[in-house]
């Protein structure tokens, strides 16, 4: 067992990872690599693919994996056993996320629980002692569960008006119901972090929360090739008073992370896994708190092909691809430090983020002013590719 927050290494794998085609990105002390898991000992592949996108762009990319060979950079336990950052050794390698050159774009109000939240976030201005009074007067108006109806529908036109009349109409409800997803960008290339990494929130923001979603992985032609898990690190106070503080409450350092490995779609692992998928969220505090809960891809009001067809197309091309977080299921709402104020991070939290088929996403919390300052951006992989004389080497 491992002695640190990261956890074995053996639960940090789909359940049937023997069976998986698992792609991810390692630091190593020459630069990063792209790796391939096979028996549990990753293989270095940046001899034919520098980079992610190098692979994700190919025609087929699970046919281009499982092509590729490369040197052993050990085995993969001891590779996570290096990862956690008060803990490793940069003479060895760790653990990276596994994309590097996609655009890192995300998807909002795409679960109904998450809808509800959002607009009680608006009305509350981003007091969460007034939550709890203004989630009951909105479920009040609208009379009923929301799960099944279906966004831009006549059935949801009409709640709109309703909604519009009783004075709780929001842009929220908007996106949430309404024709059009909300699609933006979460964070810069290269920003986001990987599992075993800290994860960032503002030392300004009182009332946060870990958004636990699945993210698709996009080529440039709009294929869905593979899958992994994200956390789109959410700070609701700043939100909440305004949606056009959105940048600030999203990105900020390491408040992105995204892995373990993206798990490549084959013959045993396609899109309609994703949509039948369960995530479980659980938060460890330091103080003793914990909290556990599971939700299911099965609810999404949007389904996560017509997300990719919103987010990329005639309108919208994307060279290096992109990855997609499709929206939250969770929102904790249980009172951690005062009554009706609701859940909240503490430093040092360990949120923990798992599925059947893709692993587990596991990241501690920090303030985003304490993390080492995000440095290695698109020059510097450049630089660090050509010293290698990894240029020019990607296999389409």
């Amino acid at each position: 067992m491992s002695d640190t927050w990261t956890g074995d290494a053996a639960g940090i794998l789909p359940a049937d990872a023997s069976d998986a085609l698992l792609v991810g990105r390692v630091q190593t002390p020459a630069g990063p690599s792209v790796v391939v898991l096979r028996d549990g000992i990753l293989h270095d592949l940046s001899a034919t693919f520098p980079t992610m996108t190098a692979l994700t762009e190919s025609a087929d990319p699970a046919a281009a994996a499982r092509a590729a060979d490369g040197p052993s950079l050990g085995a993969f336990a001891d590779v996570w056993a290096n990862t956690a950052p008060d803990t490793r050794d940069d003479a060895h390698p760790w653990l990276l996320s596994p994309i590097d050159l996609q655009v890192v774009k995300a998807s909002g109000v795409t679960f109904p629980v998450s809808m509800l939240e959002r607009i009680i976030e608006e009305k509350a201005r981003g007091e969460a002692e007034s939550a709890d009074g203004i989630r009951a007067t909105i479920l009040d108006a609208l009379g009923g569960d929301v799960r099944d109806l279906v966004p831009g529908s006549p059935e949801a036109a009409r709640l709109k008006q309703v909604l519009i009349t009783a004075g709780l109409w929001s842009q929220y409800l908007e996106v949430g119901i309404g024709p059009d997803a909300e699609i933006f960008t979460k964070a810069p290339v290269l920003a986001t972090v990987g599992g075993g990494s800290d994860v960032g929130v503002l030392a300004e923001s009182r009332w946060n929360n870990p958004e636990p979603e699945v993210v698709l992985v996009v080529s440039s032609r709009g294929d869905i090739v593979g899958a992994t898990l994200g956390n789109d690190v959410n700070l609701r106070d700043i939100e909440g008073r305004s949606a056009l503080l959105l940048g600030r409450a999203k990105d900020n350092n390491a408040s992105a992370s995204v892995g373990p490995f993206i798990r490549l779609f084959d013959e045993g692992f396609s899109i309609d896994h994703v949509r039948a998928e369960s995530v479980t969220l659980s938060v460890e505090g330091d103080d003793g708190f914990g909290m556990r809960a599971e939700s299911h891809m099965a609810q999404i009001s949007r389904d996560p092909a017509d997300l990719v067809r919103q987010a990329s197309g005639d309108h919208h091309a994307y060279p290096d691809g992109f990855v997609l977080y499709l929206g939250t299921m969770f929102a904790p709402t249980d009172d951690r430090d005062e009554p009706g104020h609701g859940f909240t991070h503490h430093l040092g939290d360990v949120v923990r983020i798992s599925s059947p088929h893709l692993g587990a996403l596991v990241n501690r919390v920090q303030h985003s002013e304490d993390l080492a300052p995000w440095s290695v951006g698109i020059g510097a992989l450049i630089t660090s590719l050509a010293q290698r004389g990894l240029l020019g080497k990607a296999s389409a």
